[in-house]
């Protein structure tokens, strides 16, 4: 679970931190991908309640505990920052809090999900904007080596893919899989008009049909072979 793991992870950095270190003892928010900075006494127990209201949802609870100076960047067993948690449950506002705070739009987890990542895969477009607003690396990839578009495209969320195109998201960018956002919308859609819309998205913006994927296939080959006829002439107007 998201918040079980933020809370487990905060509650023995606050243990630690308060056995080895006096209460008074300075400290503040680390940026840290890999591990927080040690904080102590009263941060580390505002870490520890914005952990907790993370959890629960709560952003008076949370606002509370950033101002008291938690971890905005404190890691969970799985890797996942407040951000990320709270990303991932889909808490907008939790999500605007953290940003505006200063939470770190890049940041990833352990399976190099980041809040701007996971947004953009999962259509979540009110957190996606929050993230672009507050400097997510567009160029950043996920775990297969792509960029939020080409999940964006597969999963057919037109709007989110028309807001990563704007943002300047690579639209010929190749994963780990060979493909570009133009094949992964054919080889994983289905042809419906979403996404028969969103090649018509990509294709204005620039993407490129001559590309071939790892087996040597063009993109109007494996929409043919599917019978994804509204997206082969959709190629063919744009060629």
């Amino acid at each position: 679970m998201i918040t079980a793991g933020l809370l487990a992870g905060v509650a023995a950095m606050s243990a630690s931190c308060s056995a080895s270190e006096p209460a008074s003892a300075e400290g503040g928010p680390s940026r840290s991908a890999s591990a927080p900075a040690r904080t102590t006494g009263t941060h580390a127990d505002a870490t520890a309640k914005l952990a907790a209201a993370v959890a629960r949802g709560d952003t008076s609870a949370a606002a509370a505990a950033v101002k008291a100076g938690a971890d905005l960047e404190v890691r969970d067993g799985d890797g996942r920052t407040p951000l990320v948690a709270a990303t991932k449950a889909r808490k907008t506002d939790m999500a605007r809090l953290l940003l505006d705070a200063g939470a770190d739009p890049n940041a990833k987890d352990g399976i190099q999900d980041s809040a701007f990542l996971y947004a953009g895969a999962e259509g979540l477009n009110d957190i996606l904007r929050l993230t672009l607003a507050h400097g997510a690396d567009v160029k950043s990839t996920n775990r297969y080596g792509g960029t939020a578009l080409i999940p964006a495209g597969e999963h057919a969320h037109v709007e989110t893919v028309r807001i990563l195109l704007k943002a300047g998201v690579p639209v010929n960018h190749v994963n780990d899989l060979s493909w570009t956002a133009l094949h992964e919308a054919i080889v994983l859609g289905n042809g419906d008009r979403d996404h028969v819309t969103v090649v018509g998205l990509l294709l204005a913006a620039g993407a490129d049909p001559s590309i071939r994927d790892g087996q040597g296939v063009l993109p109007r080959d494996l929409a043919a072979q599917r019978g994804y006829q509204d997206i082969v002439k959709a190629i063919d107007q744009a060629s």
